[in-house]
């Protein structure tokens, strides 16, 4: 997957804003982000679009974008569905995980959501249980937008900024030929 990923933004360097929010989406969301090697995949991507040159700036956005948008997404289906989110699979799965979100939430608070963003498992997790113990949604939003911008830019630069030589020499992008 990661290797079909980096050959798609290779030789179509135009989508590669759309793919980096479709994988920041998918990290984001709940159920998908079980599933879904995003993380992995983003930071080689950081790698490959430095090796090829692509600007930094419009790919942070779509990667903050797409995990924000993911944790909405998450934040409003634990609203909707409330204690039957725990039935729902991949996350039936791993009956661990909302009580451990609820009690990282109970814990942290509004605070949960922006450190959520940086734990593994929590990142989807803590958005459903915020949206299952209604929390104003201005405050979860305040801090899924902050939190998207910075693990956008933590998960990106990396890569663009000094994998982008290790890209060049794996042969990914204009540096590399």
């Amino acid at each position: 997957m990661i290797a079909a990923t980096l050959a798609f933004i290779e030789a179509h360097t135009a989508w590669a804003p759309a793919v980096v929010f479709l994988l920041a989406f998918g990290e984001s969301v709940a159920f998908v982000s079980l599933l879904l090697p995003a993380t992995v995949i983003l930071l080689a991507l950081g790698g490959a679009m430095g090796a090829a040159g692509i600007g930094f700036w419009p790919v942070w956005l779509a990667a903050a974008l797409g995990a924000a948008a993911g944790d909405t997404l998450s934040y409003w289906i634990g609203a909707r569905l409330h204690d039957k989110v725990g039935l729902i699979w991949p996350l039936s799965r791993y009956p661990a995980l909302l009580p451990r979100g609820h009690a990282f939430f109970r814990r942290w608070g509004v605070a949960s959501i922006f450190l959520g963003r940086f734990f593994g498992p929590m990142r989807a997790v803590v958005p459903l249980v915020a949206g299952m113990c209604a929390m104003a949604l201005w405050q979860f939003q305040i801090a899924n937008l902050t939190s998207a911008m910075l693990w956008a830019a933590g998960i990106l630069a990396p890569g663009m900024l000094g994998l982008g030589v290790l890209g060049a020499v794996m042969g990914f992008g204009s540096a590399g030929r």
